[in-house]
């Protein structure tokens, strides 16, 4: 009949064929997952994994453990780790304060300014580590710009009002480090569903109740966050405790390095590990107890304030606010157009000239830590652009157990201070041996671009792995299902869709790598000191105007590079926003750092 000669269903012959060639697509594809897995896993072992169990074993010594961690607990050791401790625990107070207030300022206040102060609030963060601390040292030190200021004005003595020592490592710490709290929490109040505190009010709670027992416990996850990378900022922080003198666990180990003590070094290394690993998961542990989820569906109405007295208390401390934020970034502006050896006892800079500019791209040895720290970053981000995305696609369709390892294994050095990296690549590659494939990298350049890769690629990673969110997977499947190989697939399809977020992260950790200073320290060769060590150098030199021409530099490169990350990100909240049947993203380029 018709029917049977013109079935409205495929046969069954041909309906196999189709189930047998869609299993061998799967097949297929699963086993390019783990062909390409088998590179990121050997990198991340190589680099990652093995040098710091290296360092662990190492701090074992060859008498058991007992001889190198107690003179750790007996010695000098056993204080800077008590104060490191103590340091990064009031940093997360003070940044916790600072940040959450300056949240709820923007947040909840309508005010003239707002929009601009919006903007000065992530400032610091455009700041490189060793040049804000330096910016501080030149504002608030004894000889800085404004004790200075106000001895010539009120006769007031510098050394009465300068800050210094732990108080300057806290300062520095707080306004440098307090944009993750404000980053966290306004994100967290501009999610929350004001249909609580409207429920709550009218129940009879005051203001102060509403926010104990309502707005806090819901922003737990936004406060946690920002606690965490703070902490663990806090113990990676070098550059303040060197300038402000402060002996923390970070500056030990660089002495200890020096001295040659290489055992205590890896039991040094060892012990910051595991204090920030378990302040890390301690943290997510509260996290897991304290969250408070929403089940309302209410409505998100705009609950700032735009009258009366808190409003112009609001405006008067956005006025202040700006001005210290921005104080840093001009300071350094400003001190690269003085003349070396001409400021001394004047409140500002007395001569000014182009000719640091000049020096530092003409001349030879000036423009030398320039180029390395370029080249080397270079290098670092290709590495990083390779490994960072081929792991965060092997993870994303990971078809078996092991994922959350790799994910673990490719973000830990983000949980690591720069010492620790550092300390692990000079104990692992110093000397040819099995464990590093008989690669000797201390001593020469290619240790810096394998210490910024290990540093930096998780900023890749998490920079593609939330674009890749976005990508549904069945688009690999349509194009496998037309005859397209995976790594086709992968080049024709996949990538051209992720390309935005590789490209914002590789942007992310170019930069990072430029201004790197805490690791670089530890491992650079003599003769090829990279930028951030050179800006150290001349200011020990008291070369002042040179080393802050170092630093524009730095500065005007990475807002060069956020103003292209903003512009990678804007066409895609457009898209997002001009389509109701798409959700909006759950992660953002400026949050991708944050991992």
């Amino acid at each position: 009949s018709p029917a049977a000669s013109s079935p409205a269903f495929p046969s069954q012959p041909a309906a196999k064929r189709r189930r047998r060639r869609s299993r061998r697509l799967s097949v297929a594809s699963d086993r390019f997952v783990y062909v390409l897995a088998a590179p990121v896993v050997f990198v991340l072992l190589l680099f990652v994994v093995v040098p710091m169990a290296n360092t662990a074993i190492k701090s074992l010594g060859g008498d058991g453990i007992g001889p190198n961690y107690r003179s750790f607990l007996s010695g000098t050791s056993r204080e800077a780790l008590l104060l490191s401790v103590g340091v990064s625990v009031g940093s997360v107070i003070t940044c916790g304060l600072v940040g959450t207030l300056l949240a709820i300022l923007l947040a909840r206040f309508d005010f003239p300014g707002r929009r601009a102060l919006e903007i000065f609030a992530i400032l610091p963060m455009a700041l490189p580590p060793l040049i804000g601390a330096v910016s501080f040292v030149l504002l608030y030190s004894e000889t800085g710009i404004v004790p200075r200021t106000l001895a010539s004005w009120f006769g007031i003595d510098p050394g009465s009002v300068a800050v210094g020592g732990v108080m300057g490592v806290l300062v520095v710490h707080t306004f440098t480090m307090y944009p993750f709290f404000y980053l966290t929490v306004r994100a967290g109040l501009a999610g929350l569903d004001s249909s609580l505190e409207s429920a709550a009010s009218n129940l009879g709670a005051g203001r102060a109740r509403v926010w104990a027992t309502v707005i806090l416990p819901m922003l737990t996850p936004a406060l946690v966050s920002g606690a965490m990378l703070t902490f663990m900022m806090s113990m990676a922080s070098f550059t303040a405790p060197q300038l402000y003198d402060v002996q923390t666990l970070t500056m030990r180990i660089v002495s200890t390095r020096t001295s040659g003590d290489d055992e205590l070094a890896a039991t040094q290394v060892t012990v910051l590990s595991i204090v920030s690993i378990l302040f890390l998961v301690s943290m997510r542990w509260y996290q897991s107890r304290r969250t408070h989820h929403s089940m309302s569906r209410g409505a998100q109405h705009d609950r700032a304030v735009s009258r009366g007295p808190a409003r112009v208390a609001a405006f008067l401390g956005s006025a202040v606010l700006s001005l210290v934020l921005m104080a840093p970034i001009l300071v350094i502006i400003l001190v690269s157009f003085s003349v070396d050896g001409a400021w001394t006892t004047q409140v500002l800079p007395p001569d000014y000239t182009f000719d640091n500019f000049q020096r530092i791209f003409s001349e030879e040895d000036s423009l030398l830590p320039i180029s390395v720290s370029v080249q080397m970053s270079l290098l670092a981000t290709a590495g990083a652009i390779l490994i960072g995305a081929a792991a965060a696609w092997v993870i994303a369709r990971w078809p078996a157990r092991g994922r959350t390892l790799l994910d673990i294994m490719i973000m830990l050095p983000w949980a690591l201070p720069g010492t620790v990296i550092g300390v692990n690549l000079a104990q692992s590659f110093n000397e040819a041996q099995v464990s590093n494939l008989g690669l000797t990298l201390v001593g020469t350049l290619l240790i810096l671009p394998v210490a910024y890769f290990v540093r930096y690629v998780p900023l890749v990673f998490r920079s593609t792995a939330a674009s890749l969110d976005q990508v549904d997977p069945s688009l690999e499947d349509a194009a496998r299902n037309l005859g397209a190989s995976p790594l086709r697939v992968l080049r024709t399809v996949t990538f051209p869709l992720v390309a935005r977020g590789v490209i914002a992260g590789a942007l992310l950790a170019f930069v990072d790598g430029v201004g790197e200073y805490v690791a670089s320290v530890v491992i650079y060769p003599a003769g090829y000191a990279p930028i951030s060590v050179e800006i150290y150098n001349r200011i020990y030199s008291s070369e002042f105007g040179t080393a802050a021409a170092y630093g524009t530099f730095q500065i005007v490169l990475i807002f060069l590079v956020l103003t292209v990350s903003t512009r990678l990100e804007s066409p895609r909240r457009r898209k997002r926003s001009s389509s109701a049947s798409v959700p909006p993203a759950g992660a953002s380029l400026t949050a991708a750092p944050t991992g």
